[in-house]
């Protein structure tokens, strides 16, 4: 009796076995994405967040879910990426959505800004000031999802081929530089660029361009702007942070497992705070690599810093009086940048100014 009743007992079990496993299977299909960068590969840290994603997504799915990255071009070009995604070309993108500009000026507010927020108010804006929620309500009109997927930092103000002391010094000055910022550098008296990473070195090589800002030291020295424009500007007012995303076509994100979205939105985190974190690992090396070969390192003057936060707010009133999706985001951002200096200016810059002047002491 025990032997047959063992038997029986086994056998329900190895049954029980034989259901469980196919249901494990539908609840974790295979899936295969293909995603446009908006970046060359040889820019391995803004490329690389698209790079850690797709591995986190594959271990932590045990390879069922796999994405498969191109580097700008290989589909798509870098501006097209949005509209690739958002009709079906390719499941997603990682990209600066400031490139969208031209479609809607809502796009850059989502990415950067001039004189609006630093990496870490960013990241306070996005994960608990409403900022995901506000930058989807506009995203779905386009067929899009997006989830923050890296950040720059503060940006370096650019490569000039010549030195540039006042606002007169800008009249007439053909600069590269991406979403709004144009706008309120045209209002200075520069003719705006848009041309994509990988082109900007020829351009300024041949002259096309007499200026542009790109990223930081650790990208820019890859680049190799110094050999061609000397004059190496900061800070990059028009991006105190700038936040790169994931964009996801809209109906392939919410026809994902609940259990794949939140591997997905686990992952972007993760790429976000990584390439933040490599940024800033890797750019003291990379300036002190710069200067010694010649870069000349320069602030902007208080006189173009004033007139270009000026130039800013009437470009924002502009928008705004136009565009209500802009004005709804610009006017989130701006309130949480002024409520979080009030923290900001009793620590991090009290503690930050000394520290800059004290470690030269040891």
């Amino acid at each position: 009796m025990k032997r047959r009743h063992f038997l029986a007992t086994a056998g329900a079990g190895l049954a029980a076995g034989a259901v469980a496993k196919p249901a494990i299977a539908q609840s974790n299909p295979e899936i295969r994405w293909r995603l446009t960068s908006g970046f060359p590969k040889s820019l391995d840290t803004i490329y690389g967040g698209a790079d850690f994603l797709a591995k986190y997504v594959s271990e932590a799915t045990e390879g069922r879910f796999q994405i498969q990255p191109f580097s700008a071009g290989e589909i798509v070009g870098t501006f097209q990426a949005a509209d690739a995604v958002s009709g079906g070309t390719v499941e997603m993108a990682h990209t600066a959505a400031y490139y969208y500009v031209g479609k809607d000026p809502t796009f850059a507010a989502a990415a950067a800004v001039p004189f609006t927020l630093n990496a870490r108010q960013l990241n306070a804006w996005q994960y608990h000031g409403g900022g995901i929620g506000l930058v989807n309500d506009f995203m779905a009109k386009h067929n899009l999802y997006a989830l923050p997927g890296g950040n720059t930092g503060t940006q370096m103000g650019g490569w000039f081929r010549k030195e540039i002391k006042t606002v007169q010094d800008l009249q007439g000055l053909k600069m590269r530089i991406a979403g709004i910022a144009g706008q309120v550098m045209a209002k200075l008296g520069v003719i705006p660029q848009q041309v994509a990473g990988g082109d900007i070195y020829p351009s300024l090589e041949r002259g096309t361009i007499d200026a542009a800002e790109w990223i930081g030291p650790y990208d820019d020295e890859k680049l190799g702007f110094q050999k061609v424009a000397p004059y190496y500007y900061y800070p990059g007012f028009w991006e105190g942070g700038l936040t790169l995303h994931f964009l996801f076509n809209k109906g392939k994100w919410e026809s994902l497992p609940k259990n794949y979205q939140a591997i997905l939105q686990a992952g972007c985190m993760a790429a976000n705070m990584d390439m933040l974190a490599k940024y800033d690992a890797k750019n003291p090396a990379a300036l002190r690599s710069l200067v010694g070969a010649g870069a000349q390192l320069r602030p902007f003057s208080q006189e173009i810093l004033d007139a270009a936060y000026k130039a800013t707010n009437e470009v924002y009133a502009e928008i705004s009086a136009q565009n209500a999706d802009f004005k709804k985001m610009i006017d989130s951002l701006r309130a949480f940048r002024n409520e979080e200096y009030l923290w900001f200016q009793v620590a991090e810059y009290a503690f930050d100014t000394y520290m800059i002047r004290a470690r030269t002491r040891g």
